[in-house]
């Protein structure tokens, strides 16, 4: 069996590992093109690629999926099958090629969470289980009959980075699941509609943008703590606080502890000037653990403080 593999990030590099080591005939790899980066603006290759050329396989990295040089290259490699695992959107004419067709591996347990964020958007909602699905390509995103799937239990502490990490080789245990169904011929996916019992409720998982990121603190606590979760460490909560030359810093939080109280005033800054600072929400307090300050790397709160101090008189936006 031909399988032609796509994808980009860390996060699908186990998925293609697992096909090589258990002896599956990958005649192509595709990614995205190399981009450059950094001070130097050095061309950076997707780890993708970096695990294809470590592996001698055959790479394409078209600037655009429909071109028909590369539709007609791909064509040629005569693939049974298509991968997909954390890429982008494929024209029909690509993942309707191979005749045992294209399945994708989604981030989270589909129906629920489609769209480009489930692991952050279900820790954001303070989820406590979570996983991973295989499913067959269709016109809309995240919609076809689904193939496998594998829960995982989100631990009450847990980041995105950390859940992220889990599911990547979760997944790639059930790519492998998929495929050794696919070539026995066992497969009997699952249209998704007979899944869901209200289309209204269905939870979706769009793109983040800053306004997701940003800590509201009139919030709960545990409402906040789930935010700054599922924000960690890409692309991170923020507050911002307004110095008393009118300047705003915008400072991250990668990781907090909670504290439940009765009624605070909101949006307050307090310090002990050494090891902790503590910021009032709706019904308690958030201690953030980690943090980044602009000009500086993250820290844990204790080493920051031993060489900065919060300005007294700073206001939380």
């Amino acid at each position: 069996m031909k399988i032609i593999f796509l994808g980009t990030p860390s996060f699908a590099v186990p998925s293609l590992d697992v096909l090589i080591k258990n002896g599956y005939n990958v005649v192509g790899v595709i990614t995205i093109p190399d981009k450059s980066a950094g001070r130097g603006q050095k061309l950076q290759e997707s780890e993708v690629k970096q695990y294809a050329l470590k592996n001698n396989l055959r790479i394409f990295q078209p600037v655009k999926l429909s071109d028909p040089l590369f539709l007609e290259e791909i064509k040629s490699l005569n693939a049974d099958l298509q991968i997909v695992v954390a890429f982008r959107m494929l024209p029909e004419k690509l993942w309707s090629m191979p005749p045992l067709g294209t399945f994708n591996l989604h981030g989270s347990l589909l129906p629920n969470y489609r769209g480009a964020a489930p692991i952050n958007r279900a820790i954001m909602n303070g989820e406590t289980e979570t996983g991973v699905t295989t499913f067959f390509l269709k016109h809309e995103i995240d919609t076809g009959n689904i193939i496998f799937q594998e829960k995982i239990l989100i631990g009450g502490n847990e980041t995105a980075g950390d859940v992220h990490d889990r599911l990547m080789f979760v997944g790639a245990n059930l790519v492998l699941k998929t495929v050794e169904a696919i070539e026995k011929g066992e497969i009997n996916a699952i249209d998704q509609n007979l899944l869901m019992r209200n289309k209204d409720n269905l939870k979706i998982s769009p793109k983040l943008f800053k306004e997701d990121c940003k800590i509201d603190f009139s919030n709960s606590i545990q409402t906040i703590n789930n935010q700054i979760r599922g924000l960690s460490p890409y692309p991170g909560a923020f507050f911002e606080l307004k110095l008393n030359d009118g300047t705003i810093q915008s400072i991250k939080v990668y990781q907090c502890k909670i504290q439940e109280a009765g009624t605070v005033l909101t949006h307050e800054l307090l310090t002990d000037g050494k090891n902790s600072i503590m910021i009032s929400a709706a019904d308690g307090f958030i201690l953030p653990t980690e943090i980044q300050i602009p000009g500086k790397k993250r820290m844990k709160i204790d080493e920051l403080l031993r060489g900065y101090s919060f300005p007294k008189d700073a206001v939380i936006l």
